[in-house]
């Protein structure tokens, strides 16, 4: 992995580098390998992939969080680490268990379930049981195929990605829907807000740009996500605004700017109506908690 910073901030920006021999779009390591690959602890600050990271807790405990979201981390515990969320490992240091690592594109299909699943929960024993099996499957077909290029299958190591990560979401993803239906609706969607969402604060931007009417939006969004299309427009806008304001030392306009709000007024208004909190109150608690955490 190549490591860099988000302009403005201390977010470490991780990229996804494979190991020699292990140029599939998906590798799996475990929670030993990374604390040897860290021994600066550079694990505890915020960092942003732009790959996907799965992580069993087979044994040990600790804690993570993600996105303003703190997670205990006990035997059973599941952590999806999507591209571009902000996350940090805060103790693994007694944990055990795989961390699967996947490059965006790799498992095509599973984009609802991304946009409704949190990045933290946890299993029953049984399901554990069985998502470790389903782990190890995937770690040793990846081996043999590093070992030996001509067992190497990026189509088996993508279906056995696929089972795994069936075996350990909260609940079954939606099923896939045939080209035009609210899977394929919510997806074009998803993907425009990412692209677009510093500068498109409407849903009616999306709908002109994709061809679809705001109601049809609104029904494929809520479908994948139990949420209108314009809560997640709003949530998406209101993460990086967090994010800007955690993770940098922007200005209050300057953020807005970034995120295409004409003025700090307007930004303000949105991010209290979203949060109960003016942004520089919100910034001015958060590192606050971030300091009393960090002297712990």
């Amino acid at each position: 992995m190549e490591t860099g910073h988000d302009r403005g901030g201390g977010v470490r920006q991780l990229r996804y580098a494979p190991a020699v021999g292990s140029a599939y779009g998906v590798e799996v390591l475990d929670f030993a390998a990374l604390r040897r690959m860290d021994p600066e602890r550079r694990r505890v600050r915020p960092q942003r992939p732009d790959f996907h990271v799965l992580a069993l807790v087979g044994s040990g405990t600790g804690a993570h969080e993600a996105d303003f979201r703190d997670h205990a981390l006990t035997a059973g515990s599941v952590v999806w680490i999507r591209p571009g969320m902000v996350h940090r490992w805060s103790d693994v240091d007694t944990c055990d268990g795989p961390l699967v690592l996947f490059r965006p594109g790799f498992l095509p299909g599973f984009t609802a379930a991304e946009a409704a699943t949190p990045a933290g929960w946890d299993l029953d024993g049984p399901r554990l049981c069985l998502a470790l099996l389903a782990a190890d499957h995937l770690r040793r077909e990846h081996d043999a195929a590093v070992t030996g290029p001509a067992l190497g299958s990026p189509a088996l190591l993508a279906h056995l990605l696929a089972a795994l990560l069936l075996r350990v979401l909260p609940a079954p993803p939606a099923p896939v829907a045939p080209a035009g239906g609210p899977t394929a609706v919510f997806r074009a969607y998803r993907a425009a807000v990412e692209a677009h969402f510093a500068t498109w604060h409407q849903v009616a931007d999306y709908a002109r740009a994709l061809g679809y009417d705001v109601r049809t939006l609104t029904r494929a969004t809520r479908a994948a996500t139990g949420t209108g299309a314009k809560a997640f427009l709003d949530q998406r806008v209101l993460l990086e605004a967090k994010r800007l304001l955690a993770h940098t030392d922007l200005p209050v306009g300057a953020c807005a700017r970034r995120l295409g709000f004409p003025d700090t007024g307007n930004f303000t208004t949105f991010f209290r109506r979203q949060t109960g909190r003016p942004p520089g109150a919100w910034r001015a608690d958060r590192r606050s908690t971030a300091a009393l955490q960090e002297g712990a």
